[in-house]
């Protein structure tokens, strides 16, 4: 079986037609997001985009409302490998990530730091998985490593409302209105250039949490999310 690549770029030509053309009117008809703090992402460079995740809509919907930039999303592959989502996925541009296989989330995160050093906007969901339950879960430390060592700035995100338009279990979707909370960027700067220590990755991760909790108004939970 051919390796599979560290990064699927994608096509801006393809992403525009997805934005513009062939899910994007439907979105913003059946969901209206109101979007708040779209200032923060910056206008180039690279950055994380980091948010909470409670509905299959979270990585339509963000990447949706961000103007003029793509956000390139860490994703399972266990969804590029279905034949739909892998035409959509692989066209607008991801970076795999399977989470059974500890060597390949460290590739996952290499692909992402680079991506992020050459200027790409990087998307991820720190929880790993969707909330089963609408806590906000404790967030696994990929998203501190790709911060800590590409230098890029954090933009955490608040998604409210997505779990009641398309719950988990649910088949169709429930039109309505959602919004998406943009916050402040967070950096991290390692004094003296130290090692990075599994506490400063902890803590790190732990301070993104913490400021997505504050813009979604979840009950934050020190329990790894469950559902793998």
């Amino acid at each position: 079986m051919a390796e599979r690549r560290a990064t699927l770029d994608g096509s801006r030509v393809f992403w525009l037609f997805l934005k513009f053309v062939l899910l994007g009117p439907a979105l913003h008809l059946l969901f209206r997001p109101k979007v708040t703090g779209i200032e923060h992402i910056p206008r180039e460079g690279g950055a994380i985009v980091a948010a909470n995740h409670v509905s299959f809509l979270d990585p339509l919907l963000l990447p949706l409302v961000v103007p003029r930039r793509r956000v390139m999303f860490l994703t399972k592959v266990k969804y590029i490998d279905k034949p739909l989502l892998r035409w959509i996925l692989t066209g607008a541009g991801v970076i795999p990530v399977a989470t059974d296989d500890p060597r390949a989330v460290g590739g996952a995160v290499t692909a992402a730091v680079e991506a992020v050093r050459s200027g790409r906007l990087v998307g991820i969901f720190p929880e790993g998985t969707r909330s089963p339950d609408g806590r906000l879960y404790r967030g696994k430390t990929g998203v501190a490593r790709i911060a800590l060592e590409s230098g890029a700035p954090v933009i955490p995100v608040g998604i409210i409302g997505t779990d009641l338009a398309f719950p988990r279990g649910a088949r169709f979707p429930r039109p309505r209105s959602v919004r998406i909370v943009f916050g402040p960027p967070i950096t991290f700067a390692v004094p003296g250039g130290k090692a990075r220590s599994a506490s400063l990755t902890r803590a790190a991760t732990d301070e993104v949490m913490t400021a997505i909790c504050a813009l979604s108004g979840q009950q934050q939970t020190a329990e790894a999310n469950p559902v793998t």
